[in-house]
């Protein structure tokens, strides 16, 4: 879906720009007035400015729906947990890697006391 939206969005803002420069600007009505053969144009005298006035508006407001569409599919993306976030977890190993490599006796032993070490200590 945002897919979709994404290219009419993209299409409306092609046609936008096309429809924009297709407009004559201001200026132009005075060399109409002259002899510019507006009233033979395809959609008469006044006809083009309003029509492509409307379809102008038109795309612009299918343009801002777009926009606030793409806004909110950004908004309420599908969090996950990078490339694995579907893989089920598994459990973890019973030792630690690389403790099969210690001895039975020094694997087992529990940790030295810190207070331990200043006792043995020569004064």
């Amino acid at each position: 879906m945002q897919t979709l939206v994404l290219v009419v969005h993209i299409l409306a803002a092609l046609a936008i720009i096309g429809l924009v420069l297709l407009q004559h600007g201001k200026g132009a009505d005075m060399g109409a007035a002259f002899g510019g053969g507006a009233s033979g144009s395809l959609f008469g005298a006044t006809g083009s400015a309003n029509f492509l006035s409307r379809a102008t508006a038109v795309l612009a407001t299918v343009f801002f729906v777009t926009s606030l569409g793409l806004t909110w599919f950004s908004a309420h993306k599908n969090e996950t947990k990078g490339v694995m976030g579907n893989v089920p977890a598994t459990q973890a190993p019973a030792t630690a890697p690389g403790s099969a490599d210690i001895p039975a006796p020094l694997r087992d032993k529990p940790a030295a006391d810190p207070d331990s070490k200043a006792k043995d200590v020569p004064k």
